[in-house]
């Protein structure tokens, strides 16, 4: 008995990838998924009401900011990666302004109507998705100087383009709101945790 394999890499939204073996013998055809990891979380204990209304906050933020941390590190990487294609200096500067003025126009009305909350979690989420803090994407992206302005632009509102992501300290249940979000359960554990399911 032999076994002839097919790879066939079907990528869905959902980046599910199917695999196909063939057993040449008896010319059965077995198909293999490799699925994405599933977490199942515990329901939520709240000590009152008022715990429970922070809660109902932080996945309304979390669900509000995350898009704009997923938009932000893929033209970060999609920027960055371009810009080291260019060969000159001059041209590097001219598509990052180019970006910059792309950016500010389709997100600043958006980011204008967040709350302060929304702000905090949004530079943390950014964090999570590129691996660094906003105030180094910055310093790489548009010097030391201006990184230095808009941090101090930001502290203004209480707030700081160096926060990092603690995803297993005070960020865990931030993590699991993403990972919810991801996995498309939000809705799920939402409604258990007020209803009681």
């Amino acid at each position: 008995m032999s076994f002839i394999a097919v790879t066939v890499n079907c990528q869905t939204e959902r980046k599910t990838y199917w695999d196909m073996a063939v057993i040449s013998g008896t010319g059965d055809t077995i198909a293999m998924f490799n699925l994405n990891p599933v977490y199942i979380f515990a329901p939520m204990k709240f000590k009152d009401e008022k715990q429970r209304q922070a809660y109902t906050k932080l996945v309304r933020d979390v669900r509000i900011t995350y898009p704009y941390a997923r938009k932000i590190a893929e033209a970060v990487i999609e920027t960055y990666e371009y810009m080291q294609t260019l060969p000159t200096d001059k041209e590097r500067q001219k598509y990052l302004e180019d970006v910059q003025k792309f950016m500010t126009s389709e997100y600043k009305p958006k980011l204008k109507k967040m709350t302060k909350a929304q702000g905090k979690i949004l530079i943390k989420l950014v964090d999570r998705e590129c691996n660094t803090s906003s105030y180094n994407i910055v310093k790489a992206l548009l010097g030391s100087f201006k990184a230095g302005v808009y941090n101090a632009f930001a502290g203004l509102f209480g707030n700081s383009l160096k926060v990092e992501y603690e995803p297993d300290g005070k960020d865990a249940e931030i993590e699991n709101i993403v990972l919810q979000i991801k996995q498309g359960t939000i809705d799920y554990y939402y409604a258990r945790n007020y209803h009681g399911w």
